[in-house]
């Protein structure tokens, strides 16, 4: 046992299995040219550690004990559990619903990943958007709404 009481050999499977899970995530974001919204997820966390820790440790539990086993053993696909992730983090900072927003700015529920669609969390207490995943691209329609709902712009800049 080491100072932090975790025995190296169970730490460096830990890590391995971690390794593993970034080069599926990777290899998958580098197939699909998916935006990577792992600094967005850390931001959140970090959000969420500072506003409710008890919300925090339930989302880094999620993470080291499904998301990151789950993409590592092929369980799980990883951009769909990435997202996944993202909207339970987002739930866990403002209560409220996630929708998806389509290439023609129409806003439909939440039935999962979709990789096309702008996914967005709206807050219950209307607080701006969350974002939860982002397509390669965001078309007009959907910079318009990100613009609106995600940065509080009010109108259109040119």
């Amino acid at each position: 046992m080491t100072h932090l009481g975790v025995d190296p050999t169970v730490r460096s499977m830990v890590d391995d299995i971690a390794a593993e899970a970034d080069r599926i995530f990777e290899e998958a974001l580098e197939r699909t040219g998916a935006r990577d919204p792992r600094q967005f997820y850390r931001e959140r966390l970090l959000a969420l550690k500072g506003s409710d820790p008890d919300g925090y440790a339930t989302a880094v539990a999620y993470y080291r004990e499904t998301l990151v086993p789950d993409i590592a053993s092929g369980k799980a696909e990883p951009l769909g559990a990435w997202t996944e992730y993202g909207r339970i983090l987002a739930e866990a900072v403002s209560q409220g619903r996630t929708v998806s927003v389509d290439s023609t700015g129409m806003a439909h529920p939440y039935e999962g990943p979709d990789t096309e669609r702008l996914i967005l969390h709206l807050p219950k207490d209307g607080r701006r958007a969350l974002v939860v995943a982002l397509p390669a691209s965001l078309s007009p329609p959907q910079l318009a709404t990100y613009d609106v709902l995600v940065e509080g712009k009010q109108k259109a800049v040119r």
